[in-house]
């Protein structure tokens, strides 16, 4: 049907052109007119034949014009032979114009054309951003980002690789595999393009990474159009990212603000029952009324919950420092004396480790916030008693290091692996062995580090031996 409505068009153009050259011969041979106005008359009908009509038949009906311009009004008429030579310049002349002519007009034509439908991409291109930027941010996933392309350009098919799930989406039906192509578009790195198949495949980047690939198929106009699809595809996928980023951080900012919330009242909760025991004991213990046995248990229960006390302390610490930004509060402190107060506590509550320490020989002060380093040391000093068999030595060594004052803790344990050393001061991260030899919470290293690093120190694993494993941290020495 359409090879036949090709045909027809320039078929009856031509008649047209024909019907009117013969028209014009007809009246002017009537009216016995000369060459030179025939010329013209003709020149007209040319000009107004090549206002609709292609190159080839524009240039026929010019010679069919010049030709009878020769024949009727061109002495010796009724022949195509030219006896005066300008007679000859006339229809030269006459012919070259209307080619000139008519070709002026194809090409005005023809970017005529071309600006219409650069005018109708504009408009589909603008009408596909507006429905794009109409979905709602969690809906731009999958066919539902496919639909508007489909929608406003006519292609056969559109297919989407996102790099963040691994999956192909495809709205449309494709003839030529689409799926394959653009996935091994985005595998490739680069655009590509199909023409004996109507594919082309762009590569969705941000940020100097590609982030997915589209695929269009029966795509008309396609080095004119696919990339400023693709750029909208690209644009709608970013702002989706964006949304869903912004979620997660909302939902973090809320989870730090419960989580603060229930610290304070656990920390209200666990305190006020544990003071209530201490007191009961105490007093217990200190009535004199009570006898050898009662008032051993009393002792005990105050030791224990004191520990337990001590324990709440520490943890609700730990997971404060976590989550707030640390601003030491620095005076003049003796380290050695911190060092020498986490020996005889941890040598009380784990008798059957064997608790030393070996300090400097010279004076240890330093600028720092007792309250916090004495919060990192006993973290570590209370991961190598629980991380070391019973019976073992825990050193805890005070000395220097590349011009910083250091507090180095050995034990004696089981290494830590070679492929999670470079984790395991990571935030709740715990060790394959870490997580079968006893419990934690996994924020004990993270903490610690953070407050060396809050001093302008760090903490770093200095020993990992097939028995024996050791943390450093350091911290500036005290200036006069």
């Amino acid at each position: 049907m359409l090879q036949t409505r090709g045909f027809r068009r320039p078929a009856w153009r031509l008649l047209r052109g024909s019907l009117l050259v013969g028209a014009v011969t007809a009246v002017c041979y009537w009216i016995k007119l000369n060459a030179a106005s025939t010329a013209l008359l003709f020149l007209i009908a040319v000009v107004l034949q090549s206002l609709d009509c292609g190159f080839l038949e524009a240039a026929a009906i010019s010679v069919l014009a010049a030709a009878s311009l020769d024949y009727f009004f061109t002495e010796p008429r009724f022949s195509f032979a030219v006896s005066d030579s300008l007679d000859t310049v006339t229809l030269a002349c006459l012919l070259t114009v209307s080619l000139v002519i008519t070709r002026i007009q194809t090409r005005s034509r023809a970017e005529a054309r071309e600006s219409k439908l650069q005018r109708s991409n504009m408009e589909s291109l603008y009408k596909l951003s507006q429905e794009l930027f109409a979905l709602a941010p969690p809906a731009v996933t999958g066919r539902a980002l496919l639909e508007p392309f489909l929608s406003t350009f006519d292609v056969t098919a559109v297919c989407l690789f996102d790099a963040t799930t691994l999956e192909c989406h495809e709205a449309g039906t494709s003839r030529s595999d689409l799926a394959a192509k653009t996935r091994d578009g985005f595998i490739m790195g680069r655009d590509a393009i199909y023409p004996e198949l109507g594919i082309v495949v762009r590569c969705l980047r941000a940020r100097n990474s590609i982030r997915a690939s589209i695929g269009f198929e029966g795509l008309s106009n396609a080095d004119v159009t696919a990339p400023a699809m693709a750029a909208l595809a690209g644009a709608a996928l970013e702002r989706a990212r964006t949304f869903q980023s912004a979620i997660t951080y909302a939902a973090h900012a809320e989870a730090e603000l419960l989580r603060s919330a229930i610290l304070d009242a656990l920390a209200h909760e666990f305190k006020t029952p544990l003071a209530t025991i201490l007191t009961a004991a105490g007093g217990l213990r200190a009535g004199g009324s009570a006898m050898p046995e009662q008032a051993e248990l009393a002792e005990m229960i105050e030791d224990e919950a004191s520990r337990l006390g001590d324990l709440t302390t520490r943890l609700l610490r730990l997971a404060r420092v976590d989550q707030e930004e640390l601003k030491p509060r620095l005076q003049s402190t003796d380290v050695a004396e911190l060092v020498s107060r986490s020996v005889r506590r941890y040598s009380k509550l784990w008798p059957d480790r064997k608790i030393s320490s070996q300090e400097l020989d010279e004076g240890s002060e330093a600028h720092v916030d007792p309250e916090l380093l004495g919060l990192a040391l006993s973290q570590l000093v209370e991961n190598a008693c629980r991380y070391s068999l019973p019976d073992s030595r825990v050193l805890i060594e005070l000395g220097i290091h590349e011009n910083m004052l250091a507090i180095t803790v050995w034990n004696d344990g089981p290494p830590i692996a070679e492929s999670e050393r470079s984790r395991i001061f990571d935030r709740f991260y715990r060790g394959t062995a870490a997580r079968h030899t006893a419990p934690g919470s996994g924020l004990g290293l993270y903490v610690a580090r953070k407050i060396a690093l809050a001093h302008g120190g760090d903490l770093a694993l200095v020993d990992n031996r097939a028995s024996r494993v050791g943390f450093r941290l350091t911290m500036p020495l005290a200036t006069d």
